[in-house]
């Protein structure tokens, strides 16, 4: 497969790209949604950390006496302080830590991003891109080469190695990220409109994934 090729400094028009080859196994594959869902539901829940703990009414600090006789005050009874519906009083169905997880095997992982940049490529969301460089850590130069690339306004961007400069000048602009090729995932490949890879990175990515 081919697919269109721009340089970050020189900021070339699109018709005036060049080629780049990549392979069909990762960037044409057909369009598995179920898949895709499966993965980004499993991929969620192993990210919640499961820690929140409530106290229950055996566990809240208080004594168990009978606030005030069963008859005879007038009030409604009541048999302890701790009674969830009392005010500091225990909670109900208290919550408890919990593991959540869910095991998503290697075969499935890898199929949902390859069905994911396959779709990215058939909707011209996904961009190649060269010499991913600047010569300074200026936000303002690195958001004026970038808008040459795609006037998007959500960009997701792999490359190779970090880049200091870039790093610089692009971690306080929302909802652009930069990561290295090992930190490809199928979630942030949809919360992101645009996806850019450099030349240099593809390889790696294609690696990963056959």
């Amino acid at each position: 497969m081919e697919l269109k090729i721009k340089d970050f400094t020189t900021n070339i028009n699109i018709s005036d790209s060049t080629k780049f080859y990549v392979s069909d196994k990762i960037f044409g594959c057909p369009f598995n949604p179920a898949l895709i869902h499966q993965v980004v539901s499993a991929y969620l829940t192993n990210s919640r950390q499961g820690t929140r703990s409530q106290k229950g009414r055996s566990e809240v600090a208080g004594s168990n006496k009978k606030p005030w006789r069963q008859k005879g005050t007038g009030r409604a009874r009541a048999g302890s302080i701790k009674s969830p519906i009392w005010r500091s009083g225990g909670v109900t169905f208290a919550a408890k830590p919990k593991l959540y997880s869910q095991k998503i095997n290697k075969k499935m992982y890898r199929g949902a991003i390859r069905s994911i940049l396959s779709k990215l490529v058939c909707d011209d969301r996904l961009f190649l891109i060269r010499n991913l460089f600047i010569e300074k850590p200026k936000t303002k130069l690195f958001l004026e080469k970038l808008q040459t690339i795609t006037p998007k306004k959500s960009i997701l961007i792999f490359t190779d190695f970090l880049d200091n400069n870039l790093l610089l000048a692009s971690r306080n602009i929302y909802k652009i990220e930069i990561r290295t090729a090992t930190h490809i995932d199928p979630v942030s490949l949809i919360n992101f409109n645009t996806t850019l890879i450099t030349d240099t990175s593809i390889k790696k990515i294609e690696k990963q994934l056959i």
